[in-house]
């Protein structure tokens, strides 16, 4: 979880309030837990020393009472220190005042030297042998860690030892040794209230300190908080919020923000129009450009890359060339890619092919971009090799069939002049013979006859020559499809033909004129019925493609030559016996006035698909789910 500067400096400040009061109470109880153990060994040695006075006293009443040992034995002697001992009360008072009173003693024993009660304030141990117990010294003198384990461990008993002697001056030898007993229990109950009291002195100072730090955070990040809304409100495009009026630092910062907004706004007016000119020019290119980051990272995507890759330019953005181009894509060793680096490449070939489009040849070329040796970036372009050629064709068509346009026209008026005087003299020449009927009527109706044909072919000449007045209006190619299929429909039943439609509804409307494209697709429909005389099948379909509307017509006929593709479309060229060859000339022409296009494919024995695309009568909005905007994928890239 991320924690928020006020946070961090909240808990910072209260753990290091923590560490300062532990490392205070820590040296706190130490000094105390070394006091009171002193003071326990320091009470003992007293202790101790007052039990011996009180001892000798004892022994020296008993002398002046007469008493004395029966002999020198070590056992009279012990039987005479005894009962001295046993008999003496203020000995007995003494070592029960010094348990009594003082809290750090446990227990005052006297024992002789093997170790045997003789008196204790435990008044079951006389006789008994002594237990064996550690010097109170070693206690005192351990380190602090070891001094509270002991302590606050299993009860441990330790004592303080002071030998006595016994004896004439000059002639005292060892007769035992007073014990005072210390135990760890009784020095815990000391040292215990101290350490409750550190803790609690350590809890409270925390808790302090953590609403203290609260406190000052608050306060002092109050400023940040309103700088922070200042970028919100930069970052949302509004630049007008005032800087903070405070005379410190935070105040310089706020001015700072709101002198680079301003900055931003001008920044951001430049980029709006630089990015609507790009988005213009990459919008109209027919070719697809990828540009790549020296770390291999698509940072800019044009709308045209969709028809070659079949994935949204969107999803391209941002993504390294290792995932664009994976070790089995077609394109991989056409650009060279390897470790992630691409390689100059002036020109390749390669065969690409989508979900909904056909395989198709594509020219793929690669530019590094660099500065001196150091490598900027690298631009992949793709180009649609085949709709070059196609539109190379087309324009090669187009200009044979304006030069022909030229030559018919001239010829078309150099014949009719002759024709018009052939007319007039052939009238004459009917009003002037008999009205027998011989060869010269017969002669005359076969000339009157031809007159009226050839008249009909340059008729024909004039009307494909001079421009078509055009009427165009927006109009929707379903309904314009379904009236050119109900027209045809009883031709299409007598000639045993199929029809199968596949007509998309939401293919947006587009602007045309509706008698001169309804005219070129009957011409299609009349050209795909008698290539199969024989019956067959006819497919139509309508659908969008990037920003054309479609129209696919294929039929199951006999199919196109190869030597005559090229003239397919030529004016008064025609295969088919008594054909005018003017059907799919002035199709063509038709297309060509709507700023469209038309081409075709065909196989010999199987058929042959015409595909008419025609330009949409208004620019689409790109959708919410499949952005086509380049500009997006260019201001997020920059």
């Amino acid at each position: 979880m991320q924690l928020r500067l006020k946070t961090k400096i909240t808990l910072t400040t209260a753990a290091l309030v923590l560490a300062v009061v532990s490392v205070n109470s820590t040296l706190y109880v130490r000094n105390l837990t070394r006091q009171v153990i002193r003071q326990a060994n320091d009470r003992a040695q007293l202790a101790s020393r007052q039990i011996f006075f009180e001892a000798q006293n004892a022994l020296m009443a008993a002398a002046k009472e007469g008493d004395s040992p029966e002999s020198d034995s070590a056992e009279d002697v012990r039987a005479y220190v005894q009962k001295a001992f046993d008999e003496s009360a203020p000995l007995a008072s003494a070592i029960d005042a010094e348990v009594g009173y003082s809290p750090l003693v446990y227990e005052i024993s006297i024992t002789d030297v093997n170790r045997t009660v003789l008196i204790s304030s435990d008044r079951s141990q006389p006789g008994k042998s002594a237990v064996v117990r550690t010097d109170l010294a070693q206690l005192a003198s351990s380190g602090f860690t070891e001094q509270i384990r002991r302590l606050y461990g299993p009860p441990r008993t330790y004592e303080v030892d002071y030998p006595f002697q016994i004896g004439r001056p000059g002639e005292q030898v060892p007769f035992g040794v007073i014990r005072v007993s210390v135990q760890t229990g009784l020095l815990r109950i000391n040292i215990t209230p101290a350490l409750r009291s550190a803790a609690l002195l350590a809890l409270a100072s925390v808790v302090i300190s953590v609403f203290l730090a609260a406190l000052v955070s608050s306060i002092s990040f109050a400023p940040l908080q309103r700088i922070a809304l200042q970028l919100d409100h930069i970052s949302k495009g509004e630049f007008d919020l005032k800087p903070l009026q405070r005379g410190d630092e935070f105040d310089q910062v706020s001015t700072k923000i709101s002198q680079i907004g301003m900055q931003l706004r001008g920044v951001r007016e430049i980029f709006s129009n630089l990015r609507e000119n790009i988005d213009q020019v990459l919008g109209g290119l027919d070719d697809g450009l990828l540009l790549f980051s020296a770390d291999g990272r698509a940072v800019m995507v044009s709308p045209a890359v969709e028809r070659f890759l079949s994935m949204p330019a969107d999803q391209l953005l941002g993504r390294h060339a290792e995932d664009i181009f994976p070790p089995d894509h077609a394109v991989r060793e056409a650009v060279k890619l390897h470790n992630g680096e691409f390689e100059p490449v002036a020109s390749a070939e390669v065969v690409l092919s989508g979900i909904d489009c056909p395989a198709r040849r594509v020219g793929v070329s690669v530019e590094v971009i660099g500065e001196g040796e150091a490598r900027m970036g690298t631009l992949v372009k793709f180009k649609d090799l085949e709709s070059r050629e196609r539109i190379g064709t087309q324009l090669q068509v187009s200009e044979r069939l304006a030069n022909l346009s030229g030559i018919y026209a001239g010829v078309a008026h150099e014949v009719k002049n002759p024709l018009n005087s052939m007319r007039i003299w052939l009238e004459n020449l009917k009003d002037s013979m008999p009205a027998i009927e011989g060869i010269p009527q017969q002669a005359v109706r076969i000339l009157d006859n031809e007159i009226d044909r050839l008249d009909s072919v340059v008729k024909r000449f004039l009307d494909f020559t001079r421009p078509p007045d055009m009427h165009q209006e927006e109009a929707g190619l379903k309904e314009i499809l379904e009236e050119v299929l109900a027209v045809e429909q009883a031709r299409l039943d007598k000639a045993n033909i199929s029809v199968e439609a596949h007509l998309d509804a939401d293919v947006p409307r587009v602007l045309v004129d509706k008698q001169l494209l309804k005219q070129t697709l009957i011409n299609l429909l009349v050209n795909a019925i008698e290539s199969m005389p024989g019956g067959g099948q006819l497919r139509i379909s309508l659908r969008l493609l990037a920003e054309m509307a479609e129209i696919e017509i294929q039929d199951t006929g006999r199919g196109i030559a190869p030597e005559h593709r090229e003239r397919i479309f030529q004016l008064f060229f025609t295969t088919r016996p008594g054909g005018s060859g003017i059907g799919l000339a002035s199709a063509f022409r038709t297309v060509q006035l709507h700023n469209g296009s038309i081409d075709f494919e065909s196989e010999v024995g199987r058929g042959t698909t015409f595909r008419i695309g025609l330009p949409l009568a208004r620019r689409m909005e790109p959708a919410t789910s499949r952005p086509r905007d380049p500009g997006a994928a260019i201001a997020r890239s920059i």
